[in-house]
């Protein structure tokens, strides 16, 4: 019975958590799903893959339909064995997204209790924590496994913490399925930043061992770490093998050409270039928006109102409500801070904010500074290019650093640590009543003092956005030329006054909190009371924030048919789709960026942060610079292409689906090499920068250029092949990971195949007897073919699927046997 008195507070906080999480998302409620832009990319990317695995009831993990044909790997692939995936499913049984709105809750929740704070704060925090603008908005857009490996951070941290506490049973089970589980979101940047934290935080734990002189207690710590990492990765360990066999593919892996594509000397020993990893970086005074959400102007499609400045100047033009709407919603952008774009402001909460001042004034908990280290730690590497000398070094020198790009992401961190002192902050007020006016007051004025200190600092800021040239260039076709610069007047007014707003709002939550708190101490106020007033305040200013970046309305939450179809096929996929013959399509507009193409068709283009580096080479350097002016290739009575452009026609493009006043058209590319084709002659170089540089030059159709390679053939000369012109090779069977050819040759000749070569996998025969896949033209494959007729057949088998799933297996197996033997000893101990 006391057990289940003990538990009735934790079953009620998790009760809430659901509850919330379905409301706060009501349309799913109803049936809707949430649109999420990036998971509309990924499904149109996906569906060959989707559709075989619903076909076939297994996986592909081969795709034709992007990027010319790549792994699935980081694609959504499922994989055998893979039970700790299904106890995360178990966990997130909600709809999505309440799924990662509940994780959150949960995992904060959580932590909590290893700080052993009350159920009530501990459930207004993790309220704080999970509604926390960043965490909500990247669920807008669809950073799904963003979220999913965020909610599984604090289950980590605890864990961790529990271990250096000497629990290490408990400590030992929660981190190795903390970590398990974080690993299965497959989210590698996040775990990655997660373990930069965690070893801030253990310098922390390992200098407090050092001061208790206890450091003999470190072995048993380290040894519980190593047993759960061990099996945490082992249950694992297919997706991780495969990522880590695809990376050196993929645009993470070192690039080995030494220029860029105009000419310039590339940036060596780095796996993506120093702008690329920096591009968005925070903005060092921009970090003030973490407690006062539209400092900078909020984001980049925040709406003004009809009262703004924008609105009212437009009006005195001349311009009708509709038009004076219409072009402020369209031109007027508040956000002016140093990135690129930003869907919103990473607000954390005035109240949290005020919270976390009070915790390091007021709690003696020694632990708060490992959270504090890890806050600043984040706060720092998130100004990425803005404090370049802290970047270069951990591109330059920290492991795997330099494979991740958004470096302003890393506030995850710190949006974990804040208000995990938020809530000691907040709990330590209640229980310890030494100086807690003195901590109070200092917490009051420092918060309030730095509102007016950016009041009285507000001249100070220009308020003008590296957007603004392009807005004053857009509106340069207004008759009169003074348009522009003072629509750009108006804009800065308006974002002087969201400036002070928000500032005067914050200020507002804040001294409500100092009052509740204030009266608390006066006896007017009991503490649960005071607690629930505050916790309203804080899980509500987060609230009304976050409606403004991620509504329940039509625009976000749709019909399942239309989040499930995102793509709806034009009248050039509908003519393209008439052709039964096997081919790829590239749609110009969108370049390699773009999925949409890949829904209907076998596309070289996609969407992944990881696409083939190799493919992305070949499309910057020769085929994009290739199509030049596309009015001058081809012929408007045929829709055809009239210039021949050899890389094109390696990739098996027929169809080019091009946009015009009139829509989509599709355009025929009439010399396309086809499926595989013998060649005359192949062409032998030393370097990468020499077979991309032969590679623009030859004609594809009867040359091949290939790499010295020690481990293949053809070493140091240029090799001639007989080319009969009766020779034929045609593709018989197509499957995304099976394709069988026909040939029939006078005599030996060599073929090349318009398909992506990928090392690892793929395994050819010949008549069933096993034949070399070589690396011919950058990125295909190519192949010496017996004179006579003959059946070829590939067939991706990825042998890192069955390692990796036997590893997975035993590890499971081992996992469990080490929870029951631990929890057996446990009870029988306490026995």
């Amino acid at each position: 019975m006391k057990q289940l008195q003990k538990l009735y507070p934790h079953l009620l906080a998790i009760i809430g958590f659901i509850v919330i999480s379905l409301v706060y998302f009501y349309p799913i409620i109803q049936g809707k799903k949430i649109y999420q832009s990036d998971i509309a990319k990924y499904t149109g990317m996906a569906k060959e893959q989707i559709d075989f695995r619903a076909e076939n009831h297994t996986e592909p993990y081969w795709t034709n339909s992007s990027f010319g044909g790549m792994p699935t790997y980081q694609s959504g692939a499922n994989y055998p064995n893979d039970y700790i995936g299904m106890l995360d499913n178990a966990i997130r049984f909600l709809p999505r997204p309440a799924d990662y709105l509940f994780l959150y809750f949960l995992g904060f929740y959580a932590l909590m209790l290893v700080f052993k704070v009350d159920p009530l704060k501990a459930f207004f925090g993790a309220l704080a924590f999970g509604l926390s603008t960043y965490l909500i908005v990247i669920l807008g857009v669809g950073h799904n496994a963003k979220a999913h490996a965020i909610g599984y951070m604090p289950f980590v941290v605890a864990g961790f913490i529990l271990v250096f506490r000497k629990r290490y049973l408990h400590g030992g089970i929660l981190t190795m399925l903390a970590v398990a589980l974080e690993i299965t979101a497959n989210h590698f940047q996040m775990t990655y930043y997660l373990l930069l934290l965690l070893i801030v935080m253990g310098f922390f734990f390992v200098y407090q061992l050092y001061q208790e002189k206890d450091l003999k207690s470190l072995p048993k710590i380290i040894g519980t770490f190593a047993l759960a990492i061990i099996l945490a990765v082992g249950v694992n360990a297919t997706s991780l093998m495969a990522t880590k066999e695809y990376t050196d593919f993929s645009t993470r892996g070192k690039s080995e050409l030494t220029f860029n594509t105009d000419g310039t000397k590339k940036e060596a020993n780095i796996s993506m270039d120093r702008s690329y990893i920096t591009e968005y970086s925070y903005g060092i005074i921009e970090s003030l928006n973490l407690f006062s959400p539209r400092l900078f102007g909020g984001g980049n499609n925040e709406k003004l109102t009809e009262d703004s400045h924008v609105y009212n100047f437009i009006l005195n033009y001349g311009a009708s409500p509709e038009e004076a709407k219409e072009l402020t919603d369209n031109y007027a952008v508040t956000y002016w801070g140093d990135q690129p774009q930003v869907a919103a402001p990473a607000y954390i909460g005035a109240v949290v904010f005020f919270l976390f001042v009070l915790a390091l004034y007021h709690d003696k908990r020694k632990i708060k500074y490992a959270f504090v280290a890890g806050a600043i730690f984040s706060l720092l590497l998130s100004w990425g290019k803005n404090l370049s000398f802290l970047t270069d070094f951990f591109i330059d020198y920290v492991p795997m650093y330099d494979k991740f790009r958004a470096v302003s992401s890393i506030q995850v961190l710190l949006e974990l640590c804040i208000p995990v002192l938020a809530i000691m902050g907040l709990q330590s007020f209640f229980t310890d009543e030494e100086n807690r006016w003195k901590s109070l007051w200092k917490t009051g004025a420092t918060t309030l003092g730095i509102i007016v200190l950016l009041f009285i600092c507000k001249s100070m800021f220009h308020f003008v956005g590296e957007i603004d040239s392009q807005l004053i260039e857009a509106l340069k076709q207004h008759p009169d030329k003074t348009f522009g610069p003072q629509f750009i007047d108006a804009l800065k007014e308006d974002r002087k006054d969201l400036y002070a707003a928000d500032l005067l709002r914050s200020g507002f939550l804040i001294a409500i909190s100092f009052g509740v708190l204030y009266l608390y101490i006066k006896n007017k106020l009991a503490a649960n009371t005071a607690v629930i007033l505050v916790g309203v305040f804080m899980v509500g200013d987060l609230f009304f924030v976050d409606k403004n970046y991620l509504s329940n309305d039509g625009q976000q939450f749709r019909s399942a048919q239309e989040v499930d179809i995102p793509y709806q096929p034009t009248q050039a996929d509908s003519l393209i789709l008439q052709d039964t013959t096997n081919f790829r399509v590239y749609e110009v507009a969108g370049g390699i960026y773009s999925p949409r193409s890949s829904y209907f068709h076998k596309s070289i283009g996609g969407y992944s942060a990881v696409m083939p580096r190799r493919f992305k080479e070949v499309y910057e350097y020769l085929i994009e610079p290739s199509i030049g002016d596309l009015g001058s290739i081809i012929d408007p009575k045929t829709l055809s292409i009239t210039k021949n452009l050899p890389v094109l026609n390696a990739f098996n493009i027929k169809y080019l689906i091009v946009g015009t006043e009139k829509g989509d058209i599709p355009i025929v590319n009439p010399f396309h090499n086809g499926n595989a084709w013998f060649i005359s002659k192949i062409i032998s170089v030393n370097t990468a920068n020499d077979e991309i540089n032969a590679l623009g030059k030859i004609e594809t159709k009867d040359v091949a250029v290939r790499r010295k390679d020690v481990s293949q053939k053809f070493l140091d000369i240029p090799l001639p092949y007989i080319k009969d012109s009766l020779s034929t090779i045609k593709l018989d069977l197509y499957k995304p990971n099976h394709l069988i050819y026909t040939s029939n040759s006078s005599s030996n000749g060599y073929a090349v195949f318009s398909e992506i070569y990928y090392k690892d996998g793929w395994k050819a025969t010949i008549d069933g007897k096993g034949s070399t896949i070589d690396k011919v033209d950058y990125t295909l494959r190519g192949m010496e073919i017996p004179k006579g007729k003959h059946t070829i057949e590939f067939k991706f088998e990825p042998q890192v699927v069955k390692t990796g799933s036997t590893i997975a297996l035993i590890s499971f197996i081992v996992m469990v046997l080490v929870i029951i033997t631990g929890v057996y000893f446990d009870n029988r101990k306490k026995t």
